[in-house]
């Protein structure tokens, strides 16, 4: 299961749409290891001044690189971090992923991360059960 939702929340849901606020703390509560690589990504963003911010470290356990898979393969929960943080995310690798400023989104740099060339550059042996 990728999130643990509350009771409330649940409800909520089950008559009409929900807060967003309230489903992106849901998401914080449910995969922190995503929400802190995340997080720490777009801060970096945000001080650098520079167009995009990439996360390299692997996550410590498999536990915690399926929770990054399980925030970044859902639109909606990679669509809600996106706008909570107010960035564009990539993603390569289980666990290489990199917040651009939305104006970034037609820059080479982001073409390039995106890109298939830039995908299998980024390949390894260490990487291929992830």
């Amino acid at each position: 299961m990728s999130l643990t939702v509350p009771p409330a929340l649940l409800d909520a849901a089950e008559r009409g749409p929900v807060d967003d606020a309230e489903f992106v703390a849901c998401v914080r509560d449910s995969l922190p290891y995503a929400w802190q690589t995340v997080s720490r990504v777009a801060a970096e963003l945000e001080s650098s001044g520079a167009d995009h911010a990439d996360n390299v470290i692997p996550p410590p356990t498999e536990a915690e690189r399926g929770q990054l898979l399980r925030a970044l393969a859902s639109d909606a929960i990679r669509a809600g971090l996106e706008r909570h943080f107010q960035v564009k995310l990539a993603f390569q690798n289980c666990h290489r992923v990199a917040a651009f400023r939305p104006a970034a989104v037609d820059s080479d740099a982001y073409r390039r991360f995106v890109s298939a060339r830039g995908q299998l550059l980024n390949q390894s042996p260490e990487l291929r059960n992830c």
